[in-house]
């Protein structure tokens, strides 16, 4: 038995799984203390399953705290921002394009160091390690407890980005290091940029591992939990406490792999339609197509993987505006819905309330909406449609009409067919896609490198970022002998000289999950 948890900005959602069975689900608003809403789910699946705390094996949990971190800019360390690329690469200083506040909010400490390599592993410059421990001597006076350490060219070879962690370690104990090569691709800027916000979270990422843990421990429930990752696979959570950056979107996906094992569709666009907004992406053999160009993460500029989404201010707590023209959010009362919404007694007019008055919905008290004119509820209907109707044709690459899977708890607001549709799939438990796309997820890893084909064979390259992606899933917490190879994409540089590849490999695997306790 295992349970999913996924913590939204409106709902907490919870499911008790047998295998690929959902045996309880609950569904539950989101507290500001977050953990007691996640105690509230537990507490409600463990009793409607009838299940004792130690049944279960493990517990997976979804959770938006650290991309809310950094888009509301708060509860971030100051961070070192530590680049190995002198003498080159100096006229963009770390940090040059992000939002003046969110850096502040890391503290803008940058240093330059002699180093890096050439985009086929030849050094470019050697490390600078006399200038790297004076520069952690200013780190450690000034207090600062995580840095970030980008080098020139990192993921064709991290050895410098190793040992100047290494070093910081010697000079600085106990401070939190993250090396960029182990979270972004090739582009410095972006992949820079990355480690930073990663650096930026790692106190952040302890609190709520610890407060996750503590919330298992009320419920005595011994299992070991895990994290889940933006690619629709999971993370142990000690692993999670050093890359709280691949939860990043990790909520969509969720919602999209759920989507696919309720609806048995494994390619199709996936519209998550939650309490404050609906994110819209595609199901490629199962998995969230991986977005191909740079995302942004708080104004932030990154290229580490993330799910290609589109995300829109709509969802059941979207407020509902009639004065001056009709309007649909995009914002919204969020987790305060049951105290907000006209249904159930509140003052404020929302998508829930125009569901419930066209019969769509049967929540609250209809007699509370039994006012509203007709005209209005089905104008808003219809902009509610033309809404998600454009997010659907955005997400898509061609003209033709695809599947759609509908999830989340609003799919309420949304009719019975949609242009660009072939069909519209509305399965059992969608309400709670994201907490069963939680629960069955898998551990992986991937590597983005690029390799050298001089004096090596192109086998003997795919064989050792096999054994790198391998190695990731394993370290994530993946069943050594269950992982297998799901994607390998090989990209000959032809503009580049020498003989050189881009090689990305995605590997996933069962949890190795042991006896409860």
């Amino acid at each position: 038995m295992r349970i999913g948890v996924d913590v939204g900005g409106t709902n907490t959602d919870a499911v008790l799984m047998d295998d690929m069975r959902v045996v309880a689900w609950h569904k539950t608003p989101t507290t500001q203390n977050v953990s007691s809403g996640i105690e509230t789910a537990l507490a409600e699946v463990l009793a409607t399953g009838g299940c004792a705390p130690g049944e279960i094996t493990a517990v997976m949990i979804g959770t938006t705290h650290f991309t809310n971190a950094v888009v509301e800019r708060r509860r971030l360390l100051d961070t070192a921002a530590v680049r190995l690329a002198l003498p080159a690469n100096q006229a963009l200083p770390p940090m040059v394009d992000w939002p003046s506040e969110l850096r502040d909010a890391v503290g803008n400490h940058a240093y330059l160091i002699p180093g890096g390599n050439e985009f086929n592993g030849r050094v470019l410059s050697p490390l600078g390690e006399s200038e790297l421990r004076t520069a952690a001597a200013d780190i450690r006076e000034r207090g600062i407890r995580s840095a970030a350490v980008t080098s020139v060219f990192s993921p064709v070879t991290a050895e410098m980005e190793r040992r100047a962690g290494e070093i910081l370690a010697e000079e600085i104990p106990g401070i939190d290091v993250t090396l960029s090569s182990e979270i972004g691709r090739i582009g410095l800027l972006e992949r820079e940029n990355a480690a930073i916000l990663n650096a930026s979270l790692r106190d952040l990422a302890r609190s709520v591992v610890q407060s996750f843990r503590s919330a298992l421990d009320a419920l005595g429930i011994g299992a070991l939990f895990y994290v889940s990752q933006n690619d629709g696979t999971l993370m142990a959570s000690e692993f999670a406490e050093a890359y709280p950056i691949l939860t990043f979107a990790s909520g969509p996906t969720n919602s999209m792999r759920g989507a696919a094992l309720l609806s048995g569709v494994r390619d199709a666009v996936v519209v998550d339609i939650g309490g404050t907004t609906s994110d819209v992406g595609v199901l490629v053999n199962g998995f969230p197509r991986e977005a191909s160009t740079e995302v942004q993460i708080g104004e932030v500029r990154t290229n580490f993987r993330m799910p290609d989404i589109v995300s829109i201010g709509l969802g059941g707590g979207s407020i509902v505006r009639t004065d001056g023209g009709l309007t649909i959010g995009p914002d919204s009362v969020g987790y305060e819905l049951p105290q907000r919404a006209l249904v159930f007694g509140g003052d404020t007019l929302t998508t829930t309330d125009v569901a419930v008055a066209a019969g769509l919905a049967d929540v609250g008290d209809a007699s509370l909406v039994a006012h509203l004119d007709g005209d209005v509820v089905k104008a808003a209907l219809a902009g509610i449609q033309e809404l998600v109707e454009r997010a659907v044709d955005r997400i898509k690459t061609s003209a033709d009409s695809v599947p759609v899977i509908l999830v989340g708890g609003g799919t309420i607001l949304v009719g019975a067919s949609l242009a660009g549709a072939s069909e519209l799939v509305k399965p059992d438990h969608a309400s709670v896609a994201n907490a069963i796309g939680a629960a069955i997820a898998q551990a992986g890893g991937e590597i983005d490198r690029v390799f050298s084909l001089d004096g090596s064979s192109r086998e003997a390259v795919l064989d050792e970022a096999r054994a790198e992606a391998t190695a990731r899933a394993v370290a994530a917490g993946a069943a050594p002998d269950s992982v297998e190879i799901v994607e390998v994409d090989e990209i000959p540089l032809a503009y580049m000289p020498g003989n050189d590849v881009r090689i990305r490999v995605k590997a996933v695997g069962d949890l190795q999950l042991g006896a409860p306790v």
